[in-house]
């Protein structure tokens, strides 16, 4: 099936109306119309030949015929079923070649159930309303890709790239740069998309970093939402839940090298990394209950 023309919006509507589909606004579905900006975008990716892509989102293809035509494997996590027929149609050639995969359905509760290298780069456009859920949700299950480009809400962005002391840091920004370094890539206006969001958008990478910290995932995050529960108290006020009745805050935080009255937007990511390690040693545990995705 012939492509319809990505780069024009009266195209796009055209190829749906006498398709029988429709755009779902539940589904924050929009078309990124401006090719220069896609590629900028697909650049920070990096993707050579040969490489595994896993694209988030891809509506009608314009990025993956891209990734595709770079040589890239890239298996895309679609839940819309009129644009799943048509990627199905689009690229059936690659499909057959087992260079092209979909898999559908809700990409939140998808995507844990994949197989995966170490190596495999995460893509897309995504939806506002699952950005930050998605993100936070690999990060705290211990998955870090090699290489992630998202677009995004510009003030998503902010909160990934926030640095400890400014008002977008919170529990989100230290997740997100645990085991990534991140930077923020080209801001798109709303005319950059068909249909137009009502907010501006922005690129954002998140580049593995070369040594990973020595810590355990999930104890180092649920220090991390413990330390942001209540923004006006102190770290030593909401650590306590966290401790055994034996212990005192102060004794945590004199091992830590931090002061007690501290707060956690304060704290920079290697020190909740040594907070973590230090809570995991056998002085000292975690009774917390088991970590929620959320991007608080």
């Amino acid at each position: 099936m012939q492509h319809p023309d990505y780069n024009s919006p009266a195209a796009l509507k055209a190829f749906l109306d006498a398709n029988g589909m429709a755009m779902q606004k539940k589904f924050g579905q929009n078309f990124m119309v401006n090719p220069a900006a896609r590629e900028k975008i697909a650049g920070l990716l990096s993707a050579e030949t040969g490489d595994e892509v896993w694209e988030i989102g891809p509506g009608l293809g314009c990025m993956t015929e891209a990734l595709l035509e770079k040589g890239c494997k890239v298996r895309v996590f679609e839940i819309d079923r009129g644009f799943i027929s048509m990627l199905h149609s689009f690229f059936s050639k690659e499909e057959s070649e087992g260079r092209f995969s979909i898999v559908e359905g809700d990409v939140l509760k998808t995507w844990k159930n994949q197989d995966r290298n170490t190596s495999v780069r995460l893509f897309g456009n995504l939806p506002y309303n699952i950005a930050a859920t998605f993100i936070a949700d690999t990060i705290a299950s211990g998955v870090f890709f090699d290489r992630c480009v998202f677009t995004v809400q510009k003030e998503v962005t902010d909160r990934i790239c926030a640095a400890p002391g400014t008002k977008n840091y919170s529990s989100f920004s230290v997740l997100c740069q645990l085991s990534y370094d991140v930077s923020p890539g080209i801001e798109l206006a709303p005319g950059n998309f068909w249909p137009r969001p009502n907010v501006s958008s922005q690129a954002v990478l998140l580049k593995r970093k070369e040594k990973l910290p020595d810590v355990d995932t999930k104890k180092f995050v649920s220090v991390v939402h413990a330390l942001f529960s209540s923004r006006r108290k102190t770290i030593a006020n909401n650590i306590k839940p966290m401790l055994k009745p034996q212990m005192q805050a102060e004794e945590l935080f004199e091992k830590a090298g931090l002061d007690k009255s501290e707060r956690a937007e304060n704290l920079t990511v290697e020190n909740f990394v040594r907070l973590s390690q230090i809570l995991s040693s056998d002085i000292m545990q975690i009774q917390g209950t088991m970590y929620e995705s959320r991007a608080d």
